[in-house]
């Protein structure tokens, strides 16, 4: 760990100064961390924090998802810090459904877009349900199971309980293999099978199921149920 301190650095280094100049984009994500947090602990400064704390979390959305409470007993962050880390990425959070909620979202492609690049860092099965409105248009994501290395179990009830909730006029429903092969399991298969037959006694549309993988050379790095004529 580094044990120079920021202000201890060259000034075009420093997050702060690099920012002003440069705009967010020239920094790396703990550097961006950095700045919230902007102390570090002996031995190391705050960008160290802000890397160990991607590393201890997965990424950025596994930081995101972390309670005030739990990143305040990490060494170097404590209360008032986990409440500013809380409060950026509500904000960024705000600024990503005030995006998408004026785009229809109806397609494996979208939806790609929309939870692909995060669903794929994670190291656990993440299923997750989108909730849309009559136009289709984003209501909000919401997590519903984090399982273990390759299974993440729920029942139709606890997919559709955030759509009966918030009265989500139609659903996505979607979850990533960590081992980077989306091709359906038998489970998928039968889980897809149990929600569509929620879906006609709720009352609720179920537009897609959609497993997120890696990228293949020629492929999309998903499935889709729909696209593959089972929906």
């Amino acid at each position: 760990m580094s044990q120079l301190k920021i202000h201890q650095m060259p000034r075009e280094e420093r997050p702060r100064e690099k920012l002003a100049a440069h705009g967010p984009s020239a920094l790396s994500n703990p550097e961006l961390i950095a700045i919230l947090l902007r102390t570090g602990v002996v031995g190391a400064n705050a960008i160290e924090v802000g890397r160990e704390l991607l590393e201890k979390y997965g990424s950025l959305g596994g930081l995101s998802r972390c309670s005030v409470d739990e990143l305040a007993k990490v060494r170097g962050v404590g209360f008032t810090k986990a409440v500013q880390l809380a409060a950026a990425f509500g904000l960024g959070q705000r600024l990503a459904r005030e995006t998408w909620s004026k785009q229809k979202i109806d397609s494996p492609e979208i939806v790609n877009e929309l939870v692909g690049a995060e669903l794929r860092a994670l190291r656990k099965e993440s299923l997750r349900v989108i909730l849309l409105d009559t136009r289709y248009h984003l209501i909000r994501v919401e997590q519903v199971s984090l399982g273990s290395g390759n299974e993440s179990i729920a029942h139709p009830r606890e997919i559709f309980h955030p759509a009966v909730v918030s009265s989500a006029y139609a659903v996505i429903v979607v979850h990533n293999h960590p081992s980077g092969d989306a091709s359906p399991s038998q489970a998928d298969h039968s889980l897809t099978r149990r929600l569509a037959e929620a879906s006609e006694l709720l009352q609720i549309k179920l537009l897609d199921h959609i497993i997120i993988g890696a990228p293949t050379e020629g492929g999309p790095g998903y499935f889709s149920f729909k696209e593959a004529g089972v929906l």
